[in-house]
């Protein structure tokens, strides 16, 4: 079938029977690859007309110092605390940082991205979790395979599914620790309210919620809301009358709508109900009870982007994995008896 509009990295990827990392490094002239390989893939690209994203004329005389940051929310206090530690970073390399904020779709991201494009930003960091399934970061990989093939800098935050460096919170076992946490207490109906499915940060902790609740007679009960204080709000509302002990919010914004409906019914925390978090937000020890939740080094995680950012390009995609700490606090004790 013909296709619409110029050629992709991706046509002359599947036209020479390699993988899109392949033909990055073929037409940037990285290592990894056959010379024979290499000149095929660029034999395939010339026959198409491909020709690299017009970004590489504006990085012809070394990189536009700016660095794109694109977030899902900056007024969420995860990605505002990223974006501090990216903004931290770059200033002390006299770099300057233009933040997009893009809706919770690949659709909105991707548009972010091919904006930063347009304006030849030399570097790009995606913060925000990627999503389960490869082929729906498919059209992601594409646009920064190009980008890096033309002399760009990329690196994400909390996504697998892309070929870029990539900084990995420590999400499963998180999650283990606190479904540990609360099994240890004696709980044994626990609710969560977590994202969309379909997000990683969703599906690891929640693996990793299990992993951590495997104990025989332990059962949770999961329901999906928005990832927002509103989201906690309507999944607490929703698991009252399930006969839970504790429910855990996937973030520290779900946790504390979850509080605040608990309030509202009049429901003890923790001597009723435990209620545990994720992510440790600067206001997690202001809220009352004091929330107990798994730390993820959110700051960091941010310097940790910069400084792959900065480092020389590498044919492979280079990880950088986080820790996590377990943050015991007031809003998680043991079942009533």
């Amino acid at each position: 079938m013909k296709r619409e509009g110029a050629p992709r990295l991706i046509d002359v990827a599947e036209a020479a029977g390699v993988s899109l990392a392949s033909a990055s490094r073929a037409m940037s002239g990285g290592s990894g690859i056959s010379p024979e390989v290499a000149e095929h893939v660029r034999g395939i690209a010339q026959a198409l007309g491909y020709e690299p994203n017009m970004h590489a004329r504006g990085l012809a005389g070394g990189l536009v110092p700016t660095i794109g940051l694109v977030v899902h929310e900056i007024g969420d206090p995860y990605f505002s605390d990223i974006a501090s530690g990216v903004i931290r970073s770059a200033t002390q390399q006299n770099r300057s940082v233009q933040i997009a904020q893009a809706d919770r779709t690949p659709d909105s991201e991707l548009a972010q991205v091919k904006s930063l494009l347009r304006q030849r930003i030399g570097s790009i960091i995606i913060a925000g979790s990627g999503y389960a399934d490869p082929a729906i970061e498919q059209p992601m990989a594409e646009a920064l395979l190009d980008f890096t093939v033309a002399g760009g800098r990329v690196a994400v935050i909390g996504r697998h599914h892309l070929p870029v460096d990539a900084v990995l919170p420590d999400n499963h076992r998180a999650g283990v620790s606190v479904g540990r946490h609360l099994a240890d207490l004696g709980h044994r109906r626990i609710g969560v309210v977590a994202g969309p499915p379909e997000l990683n940060t969703v599906a690891d902790r929640i693996a990793g919620l299990r992993e951590g609740t495997s104990d025989p007679g332990v059962e949770l009960t999961v329901v999906s809301k928005a990832f927002t204080r509103e989201g906690g709000i309507a999944g607490a509302r929703e698991l009252l009358d399930r006969g839970l002990t504790a429910i855990v919010g996937l973030n520290d914004a779900m946790a504390i709508g979850i509080l605040s409906e608990l309030r509202q019914h009049g429901i003890r925390v923790p001597e009723e109900m435990s209620v545990v978090g994720f992510d440790d937000i600067a206001v997690a020890p202001d809220v009352a009870p004091a929330l107990t939740t798994a730390r993820i080094p959110m700051f960091e995680m941010g310097q940790h982007a910069v400084s792959l950012i900065l480092r020389p390009a590498s044919d492979e995609a280079r990880t950088i994995t986080t820790a996590h700490e377990l943050i015991i606090r007031q809003s998680s004790g043991p079942p009533p008896a």
